[in-house]
């Protein structure tokens, strides 16, 4: 029940996002069938190319045809490419998913760490640190550190490519730029929740009984900080695709973000909708994967 309840709380949500999104492009300065035609074709010339793609139409109409065709699943045409946007979002999803994925690992790792570590060393120099990494680590540009990136690891000490894809090396550079921006905040809060968690009576059992202290802290102690910090991971998300677009841009990461770019300065119009409807899709399906984990980390979470 609780599962069909969120999935009807999309569609509306969804319907909000192909609103805002097809009205908002027609704001962008830039007429489609003139970049179409060429900047030297005539009049009569961008009329017919206006008319073939239907943007001679009134634009509610418009609007209501991008609709019924989405419902079925067809997202249209791209005016730049000439082949179906739902084939070129499918083409570049799996470069956008493993560089997302890779980010968000990297997060995980590095501040998750840095934060049991932290909290178990309260006080510390380490511990104060945590929180200068953590202020870095959230307010650093992405595309300033992808650049410093490329300056240091490719120009310099020329160890890792500064663009590109298709091994490991390509990865390692936009990954890391992505993931050092989710870790500052993970620490943050995971030092936080473990710092919260450490006093309560069952740890303080835990540790009389005599069991060891890393076991403590990794299997009492943070499980029952996870619930918070898997909160923010899934909110985290929308934010590791908003600076995925300039990651990918940064690096030329062929991938759904930079598809919406590349997009954005074509005035293709069906491939900017398409892809920011299935980014929407996947930021709310993400959501309720985040809410149906809570009850398999903690029993006492139910939905009815």
């Amino acid at each position: 029940m609780y599962v069909a309840r969120r999935l009807l709380e999309v569609v509306p949500v969804l319907l909000a996002v192909t609103f805002i999104v097809f009205f908002s492009v027609r704001l962008v300065p830039g007429d489609p069938a003139r970049a179409i035609a060429g900047l030297e074709a005539d009049d009569e010339t961008v009329e017919a190319v206006r008319r073939e793609l239907g943007l001679d139409r009134p634009v509610l109409s418009q609007y209501g045809t991008f609709l019924v065709r989405a419902v079925r699943g067809d997202l249209g045409k791209s005016y730049y490419y000439g082949t179906s946007v739902t084939q070129e979002v499918f083409r570049r999803f799996p470069a956008t998913l493993f560089l997302a994925a890779s980010g968000i690992a990297l997060s995980i790792l590095i501040g998750m760490g840095i934060g049991v570590f932290s909290a178990v060393n309260r006080g510390t120099f380490f511990d104060r640190g945590t929180l200068v990494f953590a202020i870095i680590g959230v307010s650093m540009p992405s595309f300033w550190l992808g650049l410093m990136f490329i300056i240091l690891f490719a120009v310099k000490l020329n160890w890792l490519p500064a663009g590109g894809y298709g091994t490991w090396r390509h990865l390692l550079l936009p990954a890391l730029t992505l993931g050092l921006f989710g870790a500052g905040t993970i620490a943050r809060l995971t030092r936080s929740s473990m710092l919260e968690v450490l006093q309560q009576d069952y740890v303080r059992t835990a540790r009389a009984k005599g069991l060891p202290w890393t076991r403590v802290v990794l299997r009492h102690a943070l499980r029952s900080a996870l619930i918070p910090i898997i909160t923010v991971l899934g909110l985290q998300f929308g934010a590791f695709l908003s600076r995925a677009v300039v990651t990918e841009t940064v690096f030329g990461w062929p991938g759904i973000a930079r598809l919406v770019v590349v997009s954005v300065l074509d005035r293709d119009f069906p491939l900017i909708q398409g892809t920011v409807l299935w980014l929407a899709v996947l930021f709310l399906v993400l959501n309720l994967l985040v809410d149906l984990i809570y009850s398999s980390i903690d029993p006492r979470i139910r939905y009815d």
